[in-house]
């Protein structure tokens, strides 16, 4: 991962993208990319879909990852000026209170605050609750109605958590030694713009390294995962995929509380094969080969798995009659929230990976994949 690549990360995460609001991340990614490969298009939800030919036509291989960020819609704005919201994407609302955001509006940005009424008012009964999205408001410091309109501000406009990439590196121990130094990175939307990054470092590696590969190669930053898979489903057309290893994070079990039944992968140990969620089981001969090709290359892994929820996989694996399909994903701490924390290595291990399974799909395994 050199220099350029960690720039274009931490853009790619900084930038302001929720659901059905991707256009800036979408551009980011565009720009990236456009040097390394044969074509870009789009769908009409603007998904972008950028091609990498490769000794082949086909099998058409897909690496999806989703642009669009968990984040806000203002829903009303009182006599006091105060915003109310929905959200867009999957919110607890635990982690809300206290925490900054960005509004983006006809006239620019502004920062806001999530709070609630506070805890110094509340009778001792309603201070031992969550306090629940519906009793939380934005506050932009204004005083009154005029106040927010001369802002800007209206019903539908979008927010996102007000969250800076940024990295640090730690020393690894086990069994009590030392084991070197690893950066890891901290900040938000990594749900999923480290998949959008992953797909896009394997493009600009089999082009700058020139790697054979016996088939056609297409990343895909999908938009509105995160309200209900709809891009997949719409790049799923565009893309028309022989099989589809879509590209995600995972949740990392390693904090206090998970049991490893919960949540199996942990920061730092590879990335993840989910052998099953809610939305999808996976194609089992193309699960078998990507654990083949990791012990093969020698790259670590785990395998997961969770009961609830789904990625982009769930709705591209029943496009048309079917494509083989499984989720790759790379362990980060503290999901759907203001920040979250993963490694660096994991995700660096996450593009050996895809591209060694890229090298070995060529049209008979592919094949084989559904054959009786």
């Amino acid at each position: 991962m050199n220099k350029k690549s960690l720039q274009f990360l931490e853009r790619l995460c900084n930038a302001f993208g929720p659901a059905g609001f991707e256009r800036e991340p979408i551009k980011i990614t565009r720009e990236y990319i456009k040097s390394y490969v044969d074509e870009i298009t789009y769908d009409k939800l603007g998904s972008l879909v950028f091609k990498k030919m490769g000794q082949s036509r086909t099998p058409v291989v897909l690496l999806p990852g989703h642009v669009d960020e968990i984040g806000f819609v203002i829903s009303g704005i009182n006599e006091s000026g105060y915003l109310t919201f929905n959200t867009l994407g999957g919110w607890f609302s635990q982690v809300l209170l206290g925490q900054r955001v960005k509004i983006r509006t006809n006239k620019g940005e502004m920062e806001g605050i999530i709070a609630a009424k506070p805890p110094h008012l509340l009778p001792r009964e309603q201070r031992e609750k969550v306090v629940t999205k519906d009793k939380m408001f934005i506050d932009i410091g204004c005083a009154n109605l005029d106040e927010a309109k001369e802002m800007g501000v209206r019903i539908g406009d979008p927010a996102v958590p007000d969250s800076r990439f940024s990295l640090m590196e730690k020393v690894v121990f086990k069994e009590g030694k030392k084991k070197g130094k690893v950066k890891l990175a901290i900040g938000k939307a990594f749900d999923d713009r480290i998949g959008v990054f992953v797909a896009a470092e394997v493009i600009r590696i089999l082009f700058e390294e020139r790697i054979e590969h016996p088939n056609t190669v297409l990343g895909a930053a999908t938009t509105q995962e995160e309200v209900g898979l709809r891009g997949a489903r719409t790049t799923a057309y565009v893309a028309k995929p022989d099989v589809c290893i879509t590209l995600e994070v995972d949740i990392s079990g390693d904090v206090p509380g998970i049991k490893p039944h919960q949540a199996p992968a942990k920061m730092g140990r590879g990335p993840s094969i989910l052998t099953f969620d809610a939305t999808m089981i996976p194609n089992q001969p193309l699960k078998e080969t990507v654990i083949g090709v990791a012990e093969e290359n020698k790259i670590p892994y785990q395998l997961s798995q969770t009961s609830r929820g789904g990625t982009d996989a769930g709705a591209i694996h029943i496009h048309g009659v079917g494509c083989p399909s499984l989720v790759v994903g790379v362990p980060t701490r503290h999901i759907h929230s203001h920040a979250g924390i993963l490694s660096l290595e994991d995700v660096e291990n996450c593009i050996k990976l895809i591209i060694e399974v890229v090298k070995k799909l060529d049209e008979k395994t592919v094949d084989e994949f559904t054959s009786i």
